[in-house]
């Protein structure tokens, strides 16, 4: 159906089904069939939006998520920063679309043993869920979680544990 509709110049849907098909080849470990399809997504947006859109800034988390996911780091980082900055200006800085995509960012860098990098921005992250959602919602555990999994990666067990603590009390 993808195909049909974008060879017919069907814009939309057609990005968002291939967008939503490709997550759903990632999430089965079919990258090969997930990267192409994330990639027409991106392609489509730009082009239907403009690059500077919140639908581009998704297309752009979900391929970088795909590129992570297969150990292209050097690939992903550029794509996440993109997409990091177009929801910071599409939402503005304290947005909880802005908090996801400091996690992927944070996460990424990560990976790349950046971990001084990441902390600021996973503690930014947490910062922006506390004041959009509470101290009790999920997406704060998530970034509890995240950031305490940080910490105890660099030997600061005694400041994770609080954290993790706080993790399960929400949850």
């Amino acid at each position: 159906v993808a195909e049909h509709a974008d060879g017919a110049g069907i814009a939309e849907p057609t990005a968002r089904l291939m967008s939503v098909l490709g997550t759903l080849f990632q999430a089965k470990s079919q990258f090969a069939d997930s990267e192409p399809l994330n990639r027409r997504a991106l392609a489509i947006d730009e082009r239907s939006y403009g690059p500077d859109h919140p639908e581009v800034a998704t297309d752009l988390a979900n391929l970088a998520s795909l590129l992570q996911a297969t150990n292209r780091l050097r690939e992903a980082e550029p794509l996440v920063r993109r997409a990091l900055a177009i929801d910071e200006q599409s939402y503005g800085p304290d947005h909880p679309k802005v908090a996801a995509a400091l996690n992927n960012l944070a996460s990424l860098l990560q990976s790349t043993k950046r971990r001084g990098e990441a902390q600021p921005l996973y503690r930014r992250a947490l910062a922006i869920d506390e004041r959009s959602y509470g101290a009790e919602h999920p997406n704060v555990a998530r970034d509890l979680n995240n950031l305490a999994a940080l910490l105890q990666a660099t030997n600061r067990l005694a400041e994770a544990e609080p954290l993790m603590a706080r993790v399960v009390t929400i949850f």
